[in-house]
């Protein structure tokens, strides 16, 4: 790889850990919003949604825009508006007459960053000359699990040491990250992803195209194969260790979020003598025994163990789809990795939809629903397959 391009591979590593603040920061806070401002819990867990809603809306949005400005503006813009949305979180809700809607705006704000950034990074590191694609794109998402990692663990440990009521200045700390990588993307080179003289295909293109929509449906079992578990975690490591939320907080979904970032580094690491398909296939395959683990075992210490191996075989679910897009389908650009996000954002929001209804159901119990969602890792093994036979046609 041109040395030059390696300072824009970690502008993109960067870009990840920022997305993981914008998703993983603010529901520390909500205990700390209901007391603070007085606000029901059931309206400040809404931002969550809000949160995912814009970022969804911008998937499909950014598919018009983001060739005509360019990845470089657009890079910029995302970090500022990260950056702004955390600003507004620390001073809005004091500002404005309703907290609440200091709150939602600060929420908006920082979403259309990171829905832009869910678009942008993936692509730009797709572009660079790297000699092994699939290899720098599993260790480019394996940033957001530490970026996760790292925002739960930091932040608890500030909240321990000064305060939580000090939560204002933290929320200032992180901003740093976005205003140095908004920087740092300013002057870093950016490949074109579409070779000179050609152009990517448009969204009517790819909707006639076989191949995408088996792409599309891996995206989406990527994500709720990842999300169903992932958003269930603390709730197993509470009922299985008998402890509290902040200590199953820890023990489920940061044990789930370092042994799926574990996973990813080790495919970044060694992707060069893995097949992507086998180890895909069988990452698929250990997924599968995880649901079953965790929603027919007896023990809920075998269920959160469960939890953590499920952790360990979704990692590669969502990078590997994406370089499987980019090999499938040439010049395929900036509207099939929007769409890819988009397919992959309603994974995570669905899968944990489904378990949830599922739950409902079966009279609240959670391991039914957490049994249905074992169709997500089944269908995205059988893409795997189905797209063995189609690929060479679809590079035409």
């Amino acid at each position: 790889m041109d040395n030059k391009y390696q300072k824009t591979i970690y502008a993109c590593f960067l870009g990840y850990i920022v997305q993981a603040i914008v998703n993983n920061f603010v529901p520390l806070l909500f205990l700390t919003f209901e007391s603070t401002y007085h606000i029901q819990l059931s309206k400040i867990t809404l931002l969550i949604t809000f949160n995912f809603g814009i970022q969804l809306l911008f998937d499909l949005l950014s598919a018009g825009f983001v060739d005509r400005i360019g990845y470089r503006v657009c890079a910029v813009t995302a970090h500022i508006f990260t950056a702004l949305g955390l600003l507004g979180l620390a001073i809005l809700p004091e500002w404005l007459p309703n907290a609440y809607i200091g709150l939602l705006i600060s929420v908006t704000i920082y979403a259309l960053g990171g829905g832009l950034l869910e678009v942008l990074v993936s692509p730009i590191v797709e572009s660079c000359p790297t000699k092994n694609k699939e290899k720098t794109m599993s260790l480019l998402h394996s940033f957001y699990c530490w970026g996760h990692v790292g925002v739960v663990l930091l932040s608890t440990l500030f909240f321990k040491i000064f305060g939580i009521g000090n939560w204002k200045i933290l929320t200032c700390i992180w901003i740093i990250i976005p205003v140095a990588n908004a920087f740092l993307f300013s002057r870093v080179p950016i490949a074109p992803l579409v070779k000179d003289g050609e152009t990517g295909l448009s969204m009517a293109a790819l909707f006639k195209n076989r191949v995408f929509w088996i792409l599309m449906l891996m995206m989406l079992c990527a994500g709720a194969s990842e999300q169903a578990v992932s958003q269930w975690a603390s709730t197993f490591a509470e009922r299985g260790l008998g402890v509290g939320k902040t200590v199953g907080d820890l023990a489920g979904p940061m044990t789930f979020a370092i042994l799926m970032g574990s996973a990813r580094a080790f495919y970044g690491k060694f992707g060069d003598k893995i097949n992507l398909d086998k180890f895909m296939i069988g990452s698929g395959a250990l997924c599968v025994a995880a649901y079953l683990c965790i929603s027919l075992s007896p023990s809920p210490v075998l269920s959160l163990i469960g939890c953590g191996i499920c952790g360990l075989s979704v990692g590669i679910m969502w990078p590997g789809s994406f370089s499987k897009a980019s090999a499938a389908i040439k010049n395929g650009g900036t509207a099939m990795f929007a769409l890819l996000a988009l397919a992959g954002d309603l994974g995570c929001s669905g899968g944990p939809s489904l378990v949830g209804y599922i739950s409902s159901i079966a009279s609240d119990d959670l391991k039914k629903g957490i049994l249905a969602a074992v169709i997500f890792p089944i269908l995205l093994i059988a893409g795997i397959f189905l797209l063995k036979k189609p690929v060479t046609s679809a590079k035409r």
